[in-house]
């Protein structure tokens, strides 16, 4: 027990530090590359923080335990909107006139519907699996050729670092974050199989929330460094591939059954919690503390009802 307290609290210090990194790297890659803050956090900052749901839910699939292998998509994504942001919102306002934004929103409340529909009919097969990574692909290479601009004036002295360092620093902060969640996941589980919770809570909460980490600590760094962009475009595309990508990717290896609780429940909540931010996000000019306090408290919520 005490190996895995030291590898959590290990793991929380490489995903901080780790995340602090990868946002002041990924802010200096935005100007050299000259596309909007958005665009990165989307990708590179959105995508590479979600690396750890896909070793996790590929390993569940093949470890024969496929409910960690959902419920640690499903779980994240709601984690990643109520826990991650609203703890963002709470340490700074977000503004929201982001250029784009509408745009990958919808795209994330298709992949969450589209989910939801595999979702009822029991399995995500392998040519299911294929025409979801086949949709992230396209998005991507949309995304790629409409989100270039003028450079962004966020780091100005950003611009003079080589392009090595840039690289190196986001480099150093993406595998911070992956080992550090990595770590997290591995003590925090063992102490979960412990205590007598089942694959499927463990992979809505634990698993959810742990390999969720590297997104907390990249858009609480993110609102810290007064970056809203990247806070905001983290979560879209985490969401975005965990869905395609993650079970996209998995499906594809293994065939993914879905059991009836997550399908009952928890997409639901995922796909009403995805609705709801994307009507706050396009509604409001600023997301105030307020709003971030009312997420955190429905997360609470969620968590209560997962563990009653």
């Amino acid at each position: 027990m005490l190996i895995d307290i030291g590898l959590v609290l290990l793991g929380l210090i490489l995903l901080f530090v780790g995340g602090d990194a990868l946002v002041r790297g990924a802010v200096a890659l935005a100007v050299r590359l000259r596309m909007p803050p958005l665009l990165i956090g989307l990708t590179i900052v959105g995508f590479g923080t979600s690396m750890p749901e896909l070793l996790v839910s590929v390993q569940a699939a093949f470890a024969g335990v496929p409910d960690i292998a959902v419920g640690n998509v499903v779980g994240s994504n709601t984690a990643n909107i109520l826990l991650i942001l609203g703890l963002a919102m709470l340490i700074a306002p977000m503004p929201t006139r982001i250029a784009g934004l509408g745009r990958d929103l919808s795209v994330m409340l298709a992949s969450a519907f589209a989910l939801a529909a595999v979702a009822w009919a029991g399995i995500m097969s392998a040519p299911i699996g294929l025409a979801f990574f086949a949709a992230l692909v396209a998005y991507l290479a949309y995304s790629a050729v409409t989100g270039r601009s003028t450079a962004p004036d966020l780091a100005p002295d950003a611009v003079a670092s080589p392009v090595w360092k840039t690289l190196a620093i986001a480099g150093a902060g993406l595998a911070a974050l992956i080992f550090g969640a990595d770590f997290l996941v591995d003590g925090a589980s063992r102490i979960a199989r412990v205590i007598g919770l089942s694959d499927a809570v463990i992979g809505l909460t634990v698993v959810a929330v742990g390999t969720s980490l590297p997104e907390l600590a990249t858009s609480v760094a993110s609102a810290l460094r007064r970056q809203p962009e990247i806070a905001i475009g983290n979560m879209v595309g985490s969401n975005i591939f965990n869905i395609l990508g993650i079970l996209g990717i998995t499906a594809m290896l293994s065939p993914i059954p879905i059991a009836a609780e997550i399908a009952a429940f928890d997409i639901p909540v995922m796909l009403v919690v995805s609705l709801g931010i994307a009507v706050l996000l396009l509604s409001l000019r600023r997301l105030p503390r307020v709003a971030g306090l009312a997420l955190l408290v429905a997360y609470g919520w969620y968590c209560a009802v997962l563990l009653a």
